[in-house]
């Protein structure tokens, strides 16, 4: 007998040997063939679940209880099974199944149409859906490996009808899941979850959903390459729709019953199942998840979630006295702490006892080396993170990492260990030196140990890494250290020459280059015995070809250079601070050309310690003009001089300096006057940083010095447009050094009687004047009444301060 579908008898079913349906096989409510027929007192027969619900319809509405086929009068509700017409009926089925899927292997063994291919996978899954013995029928026939193969078929909708069979083929049943696995077919369904249609990927998510219910098999699905990156993939999708999403989750929900597919999920961002495991598993387990959490790379978040969920677990793993156990808690706990934020919840969860005791024990009890140097590790992650160690007691004495006998300890172990552990306490020591807050308990306990000499021989430590934070543990505490530093590289300047190597390499701007620059820097400016070996050890040569390289844009170094070029500058400035009455340090001076160098320098914007080391260098070199220019012989005086003397008063030799009265040069005599050091200078007083400022006034200063025409030196000011910016400073009052800078130079520009006398009027000028003389120091306070007394705004006869003292 044909069956119509769409209106249209199908060939595919017309060539089926199906035994026709009888009246008797249909309930009379659903139309559709029963599967647990049950007779009424009247004889009628239904289908136990449509009967239930016309009675409860009946009940519902109030209407009597009737039988829908006779419509008489009901008075029981009792249902007895028609067992005759259920085996009658399963028989039936059993002979029209057999009949459909011999036709339904026929078609899928041969070159079928499209449509006959899809109709006969229809059955395939109308079948399988009735029963269990149903899918056992599929199986034995040898259906599935022939469903399987066209998941590969060229039709997008045959592909899809074979997913959907084989999902149904796949339900309850292991033996059948086992079938579909066989061979590539699970690599082939991982492929539809990221190149097939919506539908395909929605039936291939299901499919696996299927498969993965038995443990061998989630096994094989993880280990088709890239499965479980796929599906967590579609799991946290928001462009997949939501059907193939819960498929995806809870197919790795059942992956997850296989440990190896618990790893490739953590390798792939899905932690929790790790997590899990490593805090509610078997202790093996919890080691097995413990030692490959260290393995992993984690990124940020991944790290701070980790800490947040198992961190207390793995510090207490890491309090075994299992080795086996210790070892993958402390792997990856150092893995975890390498993120300020975790590391900062590590704290919380009590990390730094145990790392302490661990790194401090010695004897029968300690742990094995290649354990400390993980502990040390961590302990150099965890300070990195900037937390308050000195609130965080260690033992019951309430101890902190920053306590003196903690850091005798740590220096102890940095001098009888080997390298790698050596790196990281130095790391510690690092981290700790820089913060503010801690760095002064540091130094105490560096000084009190005696360990400067072995913390300084660490420069010339062959591994790189040791040598690093060497260099920058010493720079952190070199501001506070300079004197105990100078005198240790005294002792042995190999030191201070490795440095110099350091500073010299030039494979690019390391990030050991800054800091070692910053320690020769921190030097005592004085220690002319530092600077002279650094002049004979070539050290100034190195140093300034390495700026000429950097200002040219010859040497690249991202975040390192601004601080690498601050150092080098300060390092050359040394030079000005030994000047006086030593020629040879003069002669250097000169062979770099250094004022022409800080000027260049000083036109840095933007690097403001670059502008006040220059500033501050030419003025110093500046302080040395009136001593090294050339003085003139006095030209040879006529009769006429004799007659006429005041012809004689402002004759002035051809060339010579209006300052100086002598022949000057910016290199040979550092004066300021040569290349327009004046107007540059002039221009960073306007300057948004005071210490710029205050640099750029006191290298202008010394135009008014005494030894020098100071009326030509307030001309000089005047005609670079200064004498403004100075009294602007004046007004300003932005700090008290400036305050007292700006009026020791406008009382000398107030010598000047035309400029006193301008400047007489000007109420801003004289009321800064009256507040250094009220509330200056008493030095400022002397120099204020001079200046007031210029402009008239204190009369001559004031007595109020005596004449010591007086500038």
């Amino acid at each position: 007998m044909a069956e119509v579908q769409d209106g249209h008898i199908d060939s595919f079913t017309d060539s089926l040997r199906v035994e026709p349906i009888y009246e008797s096989f249909l309930c009379p409510l659903t139309k559709q063939i029963m599967h647990d027929p049950v007779t009424l007192e009247s004889g009628a027969t239904f289908e136990r679940q449509a009967i239930m619900k016309w009675f409860k319809e009946s009940d519902s509405s109030g209407r009597r209880l009737v039988c829908p086929v006779t419509t008489k009068e009901l008075s029981s509700t009792e249902l007895n099974p028609s067992i005759a017409l259920k085996n009658t009926i399963d028989e039936w089925m059993h002979r029209n199944e057999a009949a459909k899927l011999d036709v339904a292997r026929k078609s899928l063994t041969s070159e079928s149409s499209e449509s006959d291919t899809v109709q006969a996978l229809e059955y395939v899954a109308e079948i399988c859906q009735r029963s269990r013995s149903s899918r056992h029928v599929v199986r034995k026939l040898g259906l599935i490996s022939l469903v399987s193969e066209l998941l590969k078929n060229s039709s997008t909708k045959v592909r899809q009808k074979a997913l959907e069979s084989l999902c149904f083929v796949a339900k309850d049943d292991n033996d059948n899941k086992d079938e579909i696995a066989a061979g590539d077919n699970i690599r082939t369904i991982v492929k539809f979850l990221s190149h097939g249609h919506i539908q395909e990927k929605e039936q291939a998510a299901y499919l696996l959903f299927e498969l993965s219910d038995d443990k061998p098999l989630s096994e094989k699905i993880g280990s088709v390459p890239g499965a479980i990156l796929i599906l967590v993939g579609l799991s946290s999708s928001k462009a997949e729709n939501l059907l193939t999403i819960d498929r995806a989750e809870k197919t790795l929900v059942n992956l997850e019953s296989c440990e190896k597919n618990v790893r490739q999920m953590a390798e792939n961002g899905r932690l929790q199942p790790l997590l899990r495991l490593l805090l509610q598993g078997s202790p093996d387990t919890q080691l097995s998840m413990a030692a490959y959490l260290g393995e992993l790379v984690l990124s940020n978040d991944m790290k701070a979630l980790v800490a947040q969920t198992a961190g207390s677990a793995l510090v207490n793993i890491m309090k075994s006295r299992n080795g086996e156990a210790r070892e993958a808690a402390l792997k990856a706990l150092n893995q975890i702490s390498s993120y300020d934020i975790s590391a900062k919840i590590l704290i919380k969860a009590g990390i730094l006892p145990p790392l302490i005791t661990d790194l401090f024990t010695v004897g029968s009890n300690q742990l094995p080396m290649r354990f400390k140097e993980v502990s040390a590790t961590i302990l150099a992650n965890v300070v990195a993170s900037g937390a308050n160690f000195q609130s965080i007691p260690l033992d019951k004495n309430r101890q902190t990492l920053v306590s003196e006998e903690i850091i005798h300890n740590l220096l102890h172990l940095i001098s009888n260990t080997g390298p790698a552990i050596e790196c990281k306490l130095l790391q510690v020591l690092v981290g700790l030196t820089s913060s503010s807050a801690t760095v002064q308990s540091i130094v105490d306990a560096i000084k009190s140990s005696g360990a400067t000499v072995s913390l300084i021989q660490f420069v010339e430590a062959p591994q790189r890494e040791v040598r690093m934070a060497s260099i920058k543990l010493l720079n952190n505490i070199s501001p506070f250290m300079g004197v105990e530093l100078a005198d240790a590289f005294r002792e042995n300047f190999s030191q201070l020459s490795s440095l110099i190597r350091v500073i010299g390499d030039n494979s690019g701007i390391s990030e050991e280059q800054a800091p070692a620059a910053g320690l020769v820097a921190d030097l005592p400016l004085q220690d002319s015995v530092v600077t002279r070996h650094l002049v004979r050890d070539g050290a100034f040569t190195t140093i300034i070809s390495k700026v000429m390289m950097i200002r040219q844009g010859e040497s690249r170094g991202g975040r390192f250079v601004n601080p690498f070029l601050e150092g080098l500058v300060r390092v050359i400035a040394r030079i000005t601070f030994i000047l006086e009455d030593d020629p040879d340090i003069i002669a250097v001076a000169r062979e770099y050309n250094l004022t022409a160098l800080f000027t260049d320098l000083l036109q840095m914007n933007g690097l403001d310690t670059v502008q006040i080391v220059s500033a501050t260098a030419l003025g110093n070199l500046s302080r040395q003009s009136k001593y090294l220019t050339k003085i003139l012989p006095p030209p040879i005086r006529g009769l006429c001089f004799s007659i006429f003397p005041c012809i004689s008063q402002k004759s002035v030799a051809s060339g010579e300096c209006r300052v100086h009265h002598g022949l000057c040069s910016s290199r040979e005599s550092f004066c300021l006057l040569e290349g327009k050091v004046v107007e540059k200078l002039v221009a960073c007083l306007d300057h948004n940083n005071e210490k710029v400022v205050e640099a750029s006034l006191t290298a202008l200063s010394t135009l008014l010095e005494d030894g020098v025409d100071i009326d030509q030196g307030v001309m000089v000011l005047c005609d670079a447009e200064g004498v403004k910016l100075i009294l602007d400073v004046l007004c300003e009052n932005r700090t008290e050094e400036l305050r007292q800078q700006a009026v020791w130079a406008v009382e000398r520009i107030l010598r000047t009687d035309e400029i006193a006398y301008e400047i007489s009027g000007n109420q801003n000028v004289g009321t800064a004047l009256v507040e250094a003389f009220r509330h200056g120091d008493f030095k400022t306070r002397q120099i204020a009444e001079r200046a007031l007394k210029h402009v008239d705004k204190l009369p001559n006869f004031s007595g109020i301060f005596s004449k010591m003292g007086a500038q």
